[in-house]
């Protein structure tokens, strides 16, 4: 007779259970899912094509967007004609990363974008980033 409160008569479980992991990783990819698509900052241009590796601007990055009828915009922020440099100039006075990334609409005519690269430049930006797209293979 086996007294002492151990009960022989139960096997130990070796399972584990994945239920809880499953429900946290679709919380997860849910939310990811619903945030991606908000992490993309600038406004909307077509890209000019380039055979080039891949080059994704950072989140704390700043990223100058001149559209196709070449209003220029910082972010998603329009800035008026002339105000580029200033602008920059103020919001890069604190930041030891001075660097801009630029998308300009492919339809937008070069001698524009060389004036917007002149005044990203003369705000005292070390480092200018081209954003385009992969080229069709």
């Amino acid at each position: 007779m086996a007294m002492g409160g151990h009960n022989n008569n139960r096997a130990v479980m070796a399972e584990i259970n994945v239920t809880p992991l499953v429900d946290v990783m679709l919380v997860l990819l849910v939310i990811f899912m619903v945030t991606a698509p908000m992490m993309q900052q600038g406004v909307q241009v077509n890209l000019p094509k380039a055979n080039t590796k891949a080059m994704n601007p950072a989140e704390e990055s700043v990223v100058v967007s001149v559209d196709k009828n070449g209003k220029v915009f910082i972010d998603k922020d329009e800035v008026p004609a002339g105000d580029l440099r200033e602008r920059l100039s103020t919001m890069f006075v604190s930041r030891t990363k001075k660097e801009v990334f630029l998308k300009a609409d492919s339809t937008v005519p070069y001698g524009e974008v060389v004036r917007t690269m002149a005044d990203i430049k003369g705000a005292g930006i070390e480092r200018l980033g081209m954003v385009t797209e992969p080229a069709a293979k």
